[in-house]
């Protein structure tokens, strides 16, 4: 039978796809934030509700980064 191998853990680019998603994240909520202009009352308090959760998502993705961020400087010691 052919047994696959795992995959090693490259986390070699994690900070900086998670710095991307950090970005996104941000236009996303200032695009949100834009249209509430012309959203209704009950748009408006979804579209706020949203950007609570990406506030929210937002503080564990930095705080991931700052965990691979520690990762990477103890392996390159």
């Amino acid at each position: 039978m052919n047994q696959q191998q795992a995959n090693p853990d490259d986390r070699s680019d994690n900070v900086s796809k998670l710095t991307e998603a950090v970005q996104n994240t941000i236009d996303n909520m200032e695009a949100a934030h834009d249209s509430m202009r012309f959203a209704s009352e009950e748009e408006k308090v979804n579209i706020q509700a949203k950007n609570e959760r990406r506030e929210q998502s937002l503080e564990a993705m930095r705080q991931e980064i700052r965990d691979e961020a520690a990762f990477q400087e103890r392996q390159s010691e």
